[in-house]
């Protein structure tokens, strides 16, 4: 692994690379070679991430209620925010996964992707400490959230979609698994969105309600691309 290249990008250099190679390995690739996983470092990373977060809000944005910061945090922190950070970071190139994980060479999987940022930044708290854990936290999210802390009082994907669908009369909407997806202490589900019959779009998350309101968030975005 080429750690001055990922360490560059990530802007944190470890002292422990081994720290940093465990962070980065996924267990389709542990479990065959009888070597540790990024799950444990994943947990202890979800807590931090969800704590500095909240701190973040909570100092800068002393407008919102309890309920807008918990929005603004539940959209910010989540799989497809952390995805795109992995990717952004080139995390796709880095990770250590089993073979049918890849494809030419990359990681395209979004929740292995989401799951080793949150991995990496245990892994920075205990190479390190809480200060850089936050700065990377920080660095990375800081304008996610002050986009979003911008429409905190704006309705949530769900009922903003029931209020457009259903402007011109009832309409029956649904919401349907169609899909579960990995081991079962690491499931994503994949939901169908139909109005009166019709498919409208399908979304994803790491809990039936997280791919409900992904799949609501799709519908409105082609919704506008209509128009």
């Amino acid at each position: 692994m080429n750690y001055e290249e990922i360490e560059k990008n990530i802007g944190y250099t470890f002292n422990n690379k081994t720290l940093l190679k465990t962070a980065l390995t996924h267990t389709s690739y542990a479990n065959s070679h009888g070597i540790e996983s990024n799950e444990k470092l994943e947990y202890l990373g979800d807590s931090i991430l969800e704590f500095i977060t909240s701190k973040y809000l909570y100092t800068h944005f002393t407008n919102l209620t309890e309920g807008e910061m918990t929005k603004v945090r539940a959209t910010v922190v989540c799989e497809q925010s952390l995805y795109e950070v992995a990717i952004r970071l080139g995390f796709s190139d880095f990770l250590i996964t089993g073979g049918g994980e890849k494809v030419n060479g990359k990681v395209k999987n979004k929740a292995i992707l989401a799951d080793s940022v949150e991995a990496l930044i245990a892994a920075i708290y205990i190479d390190s400490n809480l200060e850089n854990a936050e700065k990377f936290i920080i660095t990375n999210l800081k304008d996610a959230m002050n986009t979003e802390s911008k429409h905190a009082d704006e309705k949530d994907h769900k009922t903003a979609l029931q209020e457009k669908l259903q402007e011109h009369g009832n309409v029956k909407i649904e919401y349907r698994i169609i899909a579960e997806k990995g081991p079962d202490h690491d499931k994503y589900f994949v939901t169908e969105l139909l109005c009166d019959g019709k498919v409208l779009a399908t979304g994803e998350g790491k809990s039936k309600k997280a791919a409900e309101m992904d799949a609501a968030r799709v519908a409105l975005e082609k919704m506008k691309e209509v128009k």
